[in-house]
């Protein structure tokens, strides 16, 4: 079956939207997507989103090592380096700083009729990807690569198997969880 889904694109993008509708009404139903409780996050009084992205982030961490191991997947780790990711976070926390959303927060926010998500956020991102679609050049010769690290992993960065590294970083995670749950953040 798996080796049918990766010949045939549009059922790739099919299940590829199907997902994103279900993660995008998950945020919305989370709260994710409510301007107020993104901004509360900003501001370190409401950790709705902390709570909904680090759960996310176990959730996947062990789903997609466990596909892994059962050899369901195979992970193509994005190339990376210092300075990217550096540009990267700065287009994105001015965006998110400036409008309150992140992308994905954007788009689950748009869904449910939200007219600043759609008029700031989605032009917002149009914009400012042509933006740095004009600059790529100019900014791939000079900053982007600063810093190259490939394609690298955590576990590979360290040569330890990925459970030395999943396995006490989700039991902080949860610990950290738990806390926030305990002081009624």
């Amino acid at each position: 079956m798996l080796s049918r889904i990766r010949t045939k694109e549009a059922l790739q993008l099919a299940i590829g939207l199907s997902i994103g509708i279900c993660f995008g009404f998950l945020l919305q139903k989370g709260g994710a997507t409510d301007y107020n409780v993104v901004t509360g996050q900003l501001l370190l009084i409401d950790f709705t989103v902390v709570k909904i992205m680090l759960s996310a982030v176990v959730t996947g961490m062990i789903g997609i090592y466990a596909m892994r191991e059962l050899g369901l997947v195979r992970l193509h780790p994005k190339e990376g380096s210092v300075g990217s990711t550096i540009i990267g976070g700065l287009i994105f926390g001015v965006g998110f700083g400036l409008l309150g959303y992140c992308p994905g927060t954007i788009a689950g926010a748009v869904g449910h009729g939200a007219l600043d998500a759609l008029f700031g956020g989605m032009v917002g991102i149009l914009i400012g990807s042509g933006i740095f679609a004009i600059f790529f050049e100019r900014l791939e010769d000079s900053i982007l690569d600063k810093g190259y690290f490939g394609q690298i992993t955590i576990p590979q960065l360290f040569r330890v198997n990925p459970w030395v590294v999943i396995l006490p970083l989700t039991i902080v995670i949860a610990g950290f969880l738990t806390g926030l749950e305990i002081f009624g953040l």
